[in-house]
């Protein structure tokens, strides 16, 4: 039986200032293929080149991955600033309805850093872009130096909901992530349950309400080592599970042929 089609969530950047690029990181497609066990491919976010129908029609899941560009503010109802950073306004005119569409039909996602961010914003919350400015944080920022493993360093303790989706998931009530965001969230929309918390108080782990699906997102970055990390393997393999689930029920689209 063939495995799953993963949609990527790819963000573009310029190589050299010159030429417009659409890329993935190697690691988020790693942990599709070899936790998730599905067949992992990126997707050019560009509303250009394709649309949410397009995407519902050929993949059986979406990772909605981590980028530097931010969800811009218009989006949750605020007015940009120095401090939001940098945007990509075409991810967010594919990725907010795709998500809206995903949750109500039941097909897997799983929201990683920016991707957290924006299941946050596609149902009504607001994000804060610097939470490290706010009383009795921390800054969660990417450390400026240093190797791949000490970048991505398990430095930041989540605590679970008591008997809350991840609590369940994970066997323990508290796990050791990485922690490489800037903004979080502020206010939390009404559908929308914060199921982990950092030991300051940052949203780091939510899912949506009452959606039919799979919808487990995290403010960390589970893809780095996810296959030798507990608690990213434990994630990507439920990610993985969920899309299978979702093909065996048949609700796989059927394409028409030519």
């Amino acid at each position: 039986m063939a495995r799953p089609l993963v949609g990527i969530i790819g963000n573009q950047h310029m190589i050299s200032d010159t030429y417009r690029v659409h890329a993935g990181g190697y690691h988020n497609s790693a942990a599709v293929s070899k936790v998730a066990d599905c067949v992992p491919v990126i997707i050019p976010t560009d509303p250009d080149l394709m649309n949410v129908d397009d995407l519902l029609d050929h993949f059986d899941g979406f990772v909605f991955t981590g980028g530097r560009a931010n969800v811009h503010p218009v989006e949750y109802g605020q007015e940009a600033t120095e401090a939001h950073g940098t945007f990509d306004r075409e991810r967010d005119r594919i990725t907010l309805p795709l998500i809206r569409a995903l949750t109500e039909r039941g097909q897997p996602y799983i929201g990683i850093c920016r991707g957290f961010q924006e299941v946050a914003v596609a149902y009504g919350s607001t994000l804060h872009p610097e939470i490290r400015e706010l009383p009795g944080r921390f800054n969660h920022r990417m450390p400026k130096d240093g190797t791949q493993e000490e970048i991505f360093e398990l430095r930041q303790c989540v605590t679970f909901a008591e008997g809350g989706v991840f609590h369940h998931l994970m066997g323990d009530r508290q796990v050791m992530t990485n922690t490489l965001h800037g903004q979080g969230v502020d206010v939390a929309g009404e559908r929308i349950v914060v199921d982990g918390l950092a030991d300051d108080g940052t949203p780091e782990a939510l899912y949506v309400k009452n959606a039919p699906g799979f919808t487990l997102s995290v403010q960390w970055h589970p893809e780095f080592n996810a296959e030798n990390d507990p608690v990213s393997t434990r994630l990507f393999h439920a990610f993985g599970d969920a899309v299978r689930d979702w093909v065996a029920r048949g609700s796989r689209p059927k394409l028409k042929s030519a």
